[in-house]
């Protein structure tokens, strides 16, 4: 049985899309889970009684797998993830995570203040031994099957040593969730030569090449959407943040960008390119889970919708059910603490 804690004020359609997305939830996984809708009580029934009588009317969920934790204090989008471990103790953030720590909850998700769910994920779940930093992977749709990218935007300089350590992780990531076997890896670089890049990147491909994992080599930007390299195909890339974040929000807008140019110029209809585009569809996605806690922290978009919520409530299912941080813990437990 999984206990999700979800940030019911969190992003900016909370608490609508939040409260619609966990009764989604309710709908599509098994009855043995149960959701904790962590926030301001009163604001989050009174939503819940709108969704009810609404759009839920004749699906009827079963909300008694709905349980509602008190947070009173609110994270903004905008505030500094430092004002926030200094203040704010009984945000919805602060209580949801804490939960683990009690043991009263399996895992953590929000769609709100990104910087602020990092910092306070670090400090109150703590990372794994001889882990350095924390990283957002995220799942990047290809033309064959879906990668892994990290970091996506939680550590924008990085030491080889770092990222060495973000490639294991991404590996029991694709592992675990995606369910690969002996999972390929690759370098993001400007070349696939060895000595191509700059000195991190070239530093970084030496201590992979020797890290005894299945290291393809230096990757290109343009063997991302093909999802394999002249080498063949790969599962897991890993970068530093800032162009992994650069590369997730190009990612986001190639889908609108296609969408207008087909209906606009080619005449394909609305449902067929919901068909057909369906894979680049980020809701479908949901969270990219901050990997090297001690615990589940699920990020979503702040503009996540009530799917895009109810699908980052299956990544924590499915990190739970596969014991992902147990295994982290193991494989760094393997490298011996070292890169």
């Amino acid at each position: 049985m999984a206990r999700i804690a979800l940030d019911a004020m969190g992003g900016d359609f909370a608490p609508d899309a939040t409260v619609a997305g966990a009764l989604l939830a309710l709908l599509e996984f098994g009855p043995d889970h149960t959701i904790q809708l962590v926030g301001q009580s009163d604001i989050v029934r009174r939503q819940l009684e709108v969704h009810l009588s609404g759009a839920f009317a004749e699906a009827r969920p079963q909300t008694g797998r709905l349980d509602f934790v008190e947070a009173p204090d609110v994270i903004a989008m905008s505030e500094k993830p430092s004002g926030v471990l200094r203040g704010k103790p009984k945000s919805s953030m602060h209580v949801g995570l804490r939960m683990q720590c009690e043991g009263t909850s399996d895992a953590f998700v929000s769609a709100g203040n990104t910087g602020a769910q990092m910092a306070l994920s670090t400090m109150i779940l703590r990372l794994h031994t001889g882990l350095i930093r924390p990283a957002i992977s995220t799942i990047f749709p290809t033309a064959r099957q879906p990668i892994v990218v990290l970091d996506s935007g939680a550590n924008v300089d990085c030491s080889p040593a770092e990222l060495v350590q973000f490639a294991r992780l991404g590996c029991v990531y694709a592992e675990d969730i995606l369910g690969r076997s002996d999972p390929v890896l690759g370098l993001l670089s400007i070349g696939e030569e060895p000595e191509k890049g700059n000195a991190t990147t070239k530093a970084t491909h030496l201590l992979l090449s020797e890290s005894g994992l299945r290291f393809q080599g230096n990757i290109e930007g343009r063997d991302l959407p093909a999802g394999a390299s002249d080498r063949g195909p790969f599962d897991v890339v890993v970068c530093d943040g800032f162009v992994g974040n650069v590369l997730l929000k190009f990612y986001e807008g190639i889908a609108p960008m296609l969408v207008t140019l087909l209906r606009e110029r080619a005449g394909v209809s609305r449902e067929q390119l919901a068909v057909a585009l369906k894979h680049l569809d980020y809701s479908q996605v949901g969270g990219a889970p901050l990997l090297g806690v001690k615990g589940i922290s699920i990020i979503s978009h702040g503009k996540s919708s009530a799917r895009a919520i109810c699908s980052a409530i299956g990544v924590a299912i499915r990190a739970i059910e596969s014991r992902m941080n147990e295994h982290i813990a193991r494989r760094l437990g393997e490298a011996g603490g070292t890169p």
